[in-house]
């Protein structure tokens, strides 16, 4: 079978497409053809070294994919031949509060990941794809989707009526914008591309600021809120953004931080979080049972989820070079088999 493999050493440039044996299945366990991939910021972290630097090599890269059960081991009885299922992150966190032991069971490091033609996974980590939902599409929802799930309503409890904060147009941005227009909530989303800026209002963004215009979009935020400032905040820039997020939030906020796409350290004034009552929380993505409530939501809603461009698996470092320069709107995906 195909499979893609980041070899000699981290950098886009050592991705190669090579061949492996197709994966024999054991009892438990079942035998999965990949459909197709989805890359996140994380993806190249990885390969260019910067998330885990001792990282053991060859690595199949990717954390998200999708595909088609083609076998099943004995003792397997809740999947069947012919299911088309999404793997979840951390393959062990299964339901509940994650664990140090738990997180280093993820797919695309340390785990190998999606971009290959075949893959065994234990069945209790897959979750069916949502009927409408192509593999391609469902492809684009273990990571960013989920990710932006939790940042909306595990962490930051979001209700109809109130407002969110969108950064940037990447994959959890994108999703967060769909999901809070699914339940009433109104946004605000950041961008520096006029042509973005109208993609992102089409989706229903009830602001877009441009954030080289505006450097200090907190004011902006302030006037369009009434000077109270918004319920979450989903910050995917990190050291560079979060002092605006902290100008940006209400009294008792929420700010669910999740990247550090302008920096992972830097000086920042803790007061309004203090003073303000503000609450600032990691997200890791989620377990197995947060994506199959995410997958019901999003079967219930008939949500697609916003793909930006596909490409084939021989093209994935222009893959990665498109989703690192920052051009994508959406999810970039890698279509693994028809």
């Amino acid at each position: 079978m195909r499979v893609v493999e980041l070899v000699n050493g981290f950098g886009v440039e050592n991705l190669r497409l090579t061949e492996r044996a197709l994966p024999t299945v054991k009892a438990g366990e079942v035998l999965v053809q990949m459909g197709a991939a989805s890359l996140n910021y994380r993806d190249l972290l990885m390969v260019r070294g910067l998330y885990n630097p001792r990282q053991r090599l060859p690595l199949v890269p990717c954390s998200d994919g999708a595909g088609t059960v083609v076998a099943v081991g004995d003792g397997v009885r809740d999947v069947t031949v012919g299911t088309r299922v999404i793997p979840a992150f951390a393959q062990a966190w299964l339901s509940g509060e994650p664990t140090r032991e738990l997180l280093s069971s993820t797919l695309g490091g340390p785990l190998d990941g999606t971009l290959c033609e075949h893959r065994v996974f234990d069945p209790r980590a897959l979750v069916q794809v949502p009927e409408h939902l192509s593999l391609i599409e469902a492809a684009t929802l273990p990571c960013a989707a989920l990710t932006a799930w939790r940042a909306l309503f595990d962490h930051g409890g979001l209700l109809p009526g109130q407002w969110v904060l969108v950064q940037g147009s990447g994959g959890v941005s994108v999703f967060a914008l769909q999901f809070a227009k699914q339940i009433g909530a109104r946004v605000i989303a950041t961008t520096s591309s006029a042509e973005k800026a109208a993609r992102l209002r089409e989706l229903g963004a009830e602001v877009v600021i441009n954030y080289r215009d505006e450097p200090q979009w907190s004011k902006r935020v302030r006037e369009v809120t009434d000077s109270r400032g918004v319920d979450v905040i989903v910050e995917v820039g990190g050291a560079g953004t979060l002092e605006q997020s902290l100008r940006a939030i209400k009294v008792g906020g929420r700010v669910s931080l999740i990247g550090v796409l302008s920096g992972g350290s830097g000086e920042v004034n803790l007061l309004p979080v203090l003073m303000q009552d503000v609450r600032v929380q990691g997200v890791i993505v989620g377990s197995r049972a947060h994506l199959q409530q995410m997958c019901d939501a999003l079967a219930a809603w008939r949500l697609h989820p916003v793909v930006d461009r596909v490409f084939a698996m021989e093209d994935i470092a222009e893959a990665m070079t498109h989703m690192a320069s920052g051009a994508h709107l959406g999810k970039v995906a890698v279509e693994i088999a028809s």
